[in-house]
């Protein structure tokens, strides 16, 4: 038996529960452990991405300024500006949640209304901004990923795709006339029967079974760059303009089925390997659903501002919790921007 007496507290010193051991809401201490545990999700994506993307030591994987470099309605050839200001927008509505909450600090009911609309408005522009990204990504670019005869496949890099004029249909289907020329939908026409094979020695064959002369204007300046081996060429190389000019035009006009795939889902990706376009689509997608269940939560509690809610209760702690929540999923994009876009 030990001799030594066992200490006694004070009731000052012992928490004994009734109170907050850090001197912070029950609602605070919960939006902490929700944001600890969330962080934790995060951090285990955007490590099975890490590993995924360093056993890709090829050369294959796609480069963020290659994959992401369009404007709306501007086109291509402007790479990561739209990314970067989807980044600066939802940086600013974190400054602006920070002044909604210094404003409910002092009582500032106009204030709190006026920051956090502004908030609202950041977030909806980045979930828009990200629709416009998915819907980018998943349609592709104009050239799409090309099957070369030797069994690699290659991603093209030009300055611009040549215009489609229009189609002059010189076999009769179910709508169009032989004489015809169509001048609608000719990029969505043209890319599907590149896809399926449609396209031989500059016929194209329409949705209707009629066939069609295309009228194309000359492709400026193009690369092919090896992503995936074949019997000649290997990850890595570069094919120059004359002769990528030539064995894109043989591949488009093959009649072959499966040569061309563009843009990307969660079975085939005109950037790069598969599993890139799996993490993009989840990883992103599930920031996403946290940027959008924000601005709902932030539309809720704007509302009670404006009712005069929180004024009445006699605090503002409620805007400084959807605060907390606002800021962590800001903190998360900067990681998930550095992955997908930066490294």
């Amino acid at each position: 038996m030990s001799g030594h007496a066992t200490k006694q507290i004070d009731n000052k010193t012992l928490w004994g529960g009734k109170i907050s051991p850090f001197s912070t809401s029950y609602g605070k201490l919960m939006m902490w452990f929700f944001l600890v545990s969330d962080a934790l999700t995060f951090g285990g994506l955007l490590i099975a991405y890490g590993f995924t993307r360093h056993a890709s030591t090829d050369g294959a994987w796609p480069i963020g300024e290659e994959t992401f470099n369009s404007l709306p309605g501007l086109g291509h050839g402007y790479p990561l500006i739209y990314v970067a200001l989807m980044t600066f927008i939802l940086i600013v509505s974190s400054v602006t949640m920070v002044l909604a909450v210094e404003a409910g600090h002092r009582m500032d009911k106009k204030g709190v209304t006026r920051w956090l609309l502004a908030t609202i408005i950041g977030g909806a522009f980045f979930v828009g901004s990200q629709a416009w990204e998915w819907s980018h990504f998943i349609h592709g670019s104009e050239f799409g990923k090309v099957e070369l005869a030797d069994g690699s496949q290659a991603v093209v890099h030009a300055k611009g795709f040549g215009e489609l004029e229009n189609f002059t249909v010189i076999e009769a289907g179910r709508h169009h006339k032989k004489g015809d020329k169509i001048t609608e939908d000719l990029m969505h026409e043209y890319q599907h029967a590149a896809a399926a094979g449609h396209i031989h020695d500059g016929v194209i064959t329409l949705h209707d079974g009629s066939k069609a002369k295309i009228a194309k204007r000359a492709n400026e300046h193009m690369e092919l760059r090896i992503k995936s081996d074949g019997a000649k060429y290997k990850i890595g190389d570069v094919i120059p303009h004359a002769q990528a000019i030539n064995m894109y035009e043989e591949v488009i006009n093959s009649g072959e089925a499966g040569r061309v795939i563009y843009g990307a889902n969660l079975q085939q990706n005109e950037y790069g390997p598969q599993q890139y376009g799996q993490f993009f689509f989840f990883i992103t997608g599930f920031h996403g659903f946290h940027v959008f269940s924000g601005v709902i939560i932030n539309i809720l509690i704007l509302f009670g501002v404006i009712g005069g809610v929180y004024h009445k209760r006699g605090h503002y702690e409620m805007v400084e919790k959807t605060g907390l929540y606002w800021h962590f999923v800001d903190l998360v994009w900067v990681f998930v921007f550095t992955f997908f876009y930066l490294v």
